[in-house]
């Protein structure tokens, strides 16, 4: 990247050891931050500790390293950085852009219904602004979590470097989200935002699943004044009923006794063609096939502009 060193990473959840998919994911960044000559880290996000397997964090350290997919500096844990996660929310509370919220997800659901509106299965309930200071407030409820005051004109547009151009209104389509959750636990979108402007970083590559996240990390980008990264979305492994390889659902462990196999195999899956030799031979011809195909991309998205 011309002017700015390219700062990529790659984020797991250690609450299990990586999985095909998770493979998939690393591989796709790591060949990204080589291809831009750039730096490549590690984070592990363990921000919510009761879904965190002890040992998780130092065997999906050795699955990356026994696929030759290193840190190029310290590893960093989340758990370790909730000074910083406080002093981003007190700044946003400090400028009104964060509100405490008394209300459970029932109450959300019975505000909704009241409304005549229904939240879908399988979907977050959007949030109808109840306890905005506005509004009320808590009106004697027990404070519960805090959330972002999402401004009405919240229509985000980007351009996925591996989907194309997105769009989505946040204040429409999630509402005021939460920032610091009921249990006293720090939000996703909070510790990442908050990470990838601490670590400097200037792309992030990861799953096709998160890519939802995009607009509201966007928004809280916008309101603590924290650089936008650029972002590409990699397609998902899939299991066999069609839906995402997860821990959740199941996903068998890496099998790491033949590791150059399961780098082939994520490899392919990116559309990568087949290598031969030891892993860091593997990994360089990779390297020089993603180099190839981010050089199409550009030439592609400059034919359009």
């Amino acid at each position: 990247m011309q002017g700015k060193l390219y700062r990529g990473r790659f984020a797991p959840s250690p609450t299990g050891p990586l999985h095909a998919g998770s493979l998939v994911t690393a591989l796709a960044s790591w060949l990204d931050a080589r291809v831009q000559d750039g730096v490549w880290l590690v984070r592990l996000e363990d921000v919510d500790g009761p879904r965190c397997v002890p040992g998780a964090s130092e065997q999906i350290l050795h699955q990356l390293a026994s696929c030759g997919l290193v840190s190029d500096e310290p590893v960093v844990q989340q758990s370790q950085r909730t000074a910083l996660y406080q002093k981003a929310l007190n700044r946003l509370i400090q400028r009104q852009l964060a509100f405490l919220c008394g209300c459970s997800r029932k109450d959300i659901e019975g505000a909704l219904a009241a409304r005549g509106e229904h939240t879908e299965r399988h979907h977050n309930a959007i949030y109808p602004g109840t306890c905005r200071p506005e509004r009320g407030g808590l009106k004697g409820k027990p404070a519960r979590a805090w959330r972002l005051a999402v401004p009405e004109a919240s229509n985000i547009t980007w351009t996925d470097l591996q989907m194309g151009p997105q769009q989505q209104n946040v204040a429409q389509a999630v509402g005021d989200f939460v920032l610091k959750r009921a249990d006293g636990l720090w939000a996703y979108q909070l510790a990442v935002v908050v990470d990838d402007a601490e670590q400097g970083i200037t792309r992030v590559v990861r799953g096709q699943d998160l890519m939802d996240n995009t607009p509201r990390q966007i928004v809280l980008q916008t309101a603590l004044e924290m650089p936008r990264p650029s972002y590409r979305h990699v397609p998902l492994v899939l299991g066999e009923d069609g839906e995402k390889l997860s821990k959740q659902n199941g996903a068998q462990a890496l099998d790491l006794s033949h590791p150059t196999e399961a780098l082939s195999l994520a490899a392919k899956h990116l559309g990568l063609p087949p290598a031969l030799g030891s892993i860091a031979e593997r990994l360089q011809t990779w390297v020089n096939a993603w180099s190839c195909a981010t050089i199409a991309t550009l030439n592609a998205e400059r034919d359009l502009s």
